[in-house]
């Protein structure tokens, strides 16, 4: 059984857990949380050793100050347009930037300000999005001379549609956190001084009462299911369905139904 981690802060990333949520806070403050690679690194690892560990059931990612996540140092790709990586190891930093949606255990974006470009794939790869009233989104990739990077293309698409997703990729254009709500974007938009609070008591919801091997199945039916043909997605989801009634969750699921308290769910991890 891995380690648990509590705390650390390495590399502009923070993490905390408190009882069974653990929270990632970009915290850049001299460059408004615009994330190098290293960052992007230790972001993806610790969402990785927080679906590991036993004792996290959901995750909280947020950024310091007025920023959430602006994207990459700007500054950087001066670099890289001077000097482009030819490592095959570039060809996977994708698992970091999309770990979020790569890992078993729940993740909610809590987007407490501007968050645009990288930082918008981050936010679109989260299963649950919060925003703070006011906040800030752009995709920017046009604008800079890029692509739609990561895969986020496709995550635009699937919550957003296709109309939607060709509209703010081709445009860059900025668009607020209640535009982001009636797209679909965002499941709320709270005041800035109850994102915190908003997105943690959602996450704890999820910790307490949601069997974590569930809420790691279905987010592998949802990257995987509305791909197939409905037959074969109903085929899948039937066969997950018999072999779940076999495990313990579905018998601790109905004992704290019928006797009426929370439930003690087993943890459920990738290791």
């Amino acid at each position: 059984m891995p380690e648990s981690l509590t705390e650390s802060f390495v590399d502009g990333v923070r993490y905390e857990v408190t009882s069974t949520v653990a929270t990632l806070t970009f915290d850049k403050p001299e460059r408004s949380n615009a994330m190098d690679q290293p960052m992007q690194v230790r972001y993806g690892s610790l969402l990785r050793a927080a679906d590991a560990d036993p004792a996290v059931r959901a995750v909280v990612v947020t950024g310091r100050g007025r920023a959430f996540c602006p994207g990459a140092d700007l500054g950087l790709l001066g670099d890289i347009s001077n000097a482009p990586p030819t490592g095959t190891g570039e060809h996977e930093g994708f698992r970091n930037v999309l770990a979020a949606a790569l890992v078993g255990v729940p993740v909610v974006a809590a987007i407490n300000g501007g968050c645009a470009g990288l930082g918008f794939v981050l936010a679109c790869a989260a299963d649950v999005r919060f925003a703070a009233a006011g906040a800030k989104f752009t995709t920017a990739f046009s604008r800079r001379g890029l692509i739609a990077e990561y895969g986020v293309a496709k995550l635009l698409t699937e919550l957003l549609g296709r109309g939607r997703a060709l509209d703010l990729l081709l445009s860059g254009r900025t668009f607020t956190a209640e535009q982001a709500l009636e797209y679909g974007l965002v499941q709320e938009v709270v005041a800035p001084e109850l994102l915190h609070e908003t997105a943690h008591d959602y996450a704890r919801e999820l910790a307490t009462h949601s069997a974590p091997r569930s809420m790691a199945i279905m987010k592998q039916q949802l990257a995987r299911e509305p791909g197939l043909p409905l037959e074969d997605a109903a085929r899948e989801a039937t066969a997950l369905m018999l072999e779940s009634f076999t495990r313990p969750e579905l018998s601790e699921g109905l004992a704290s139904w019928n006797e009426r308290r929370p439930p003690h769910f087993l943890p459920h991890t990738t290791t």
